[in-house]
């Protein structure tokens, strides 16, 4: 008896809770409009690298509107830019290089090859995040940065 006595009294509160539960959700039906416009605003934040963003104002205050339109072209150099591109993809991974759709890893025999200069046979010795490790037949050890072969300056492949 004591027991179903429990069991009632449990089974009541579930009950109860279930009661308040329900009338709270038809009720939210007012909050949830605060809740959609809060999130709605969250949505609406900028960007902090938009391009809409105002750029600072260099003071040049001492200057007069002609003098500063002269002073600020003689102070850029008109030579052109090299917008340096990258040819090749490569990158580091986990302890592995990604080159040109190839997976390479430690211990690998590699053929290396710079432009104008012979082939060199190589095996990778370490891989980090911006440069390769190898060693030569001869015992020399030397690297290659991970932007060298993105640039094309060398080229690597399986031996």
């Amino acid at each position: 008896s004591e027991k179903l006595l429990l069991y009632d009294t449990v089974q009541s509160e579930l009950e109860e809770k279930i009661r308040r539960l329900e009338e709270d959700r038809h009720s939210i039906d007012i909050t949830s409009e605060l809740w959609n416009d809060e999130l709605q605003s969250r949505k609406k934040r900028k960007d902090p690298f938009s391009p809409d963003k105002k750029k600072p104002v260099v003071a040049m205050a001492t200057l007069g509107p002609h003098r500063v339109k002269t002073e600020l072209f003689e102070l850029i150099p008109l030579a052109p830019v090299k917008l340096e591109k990258h040819l090749h993809s490569a990158r580091s991974e986990e302890g592995r290089l990604y080159y040109d759709g190839e997976w390479y890893i430690r211990g690998q025999t590699i053929c290396i090859d710079k432009k104008d200069e012979c082939p060199t046979s190589a095996v990778i010795t370490t891989i980090n995040h911006d440069e390769v490790w190898f060693k030569r037949p001869d015992g020399s050890k030397s690297k290659l940065y991970i932007s060298q072969l993105q640039k094309g300056k060398y080229s690597i492949k399986h031996s």
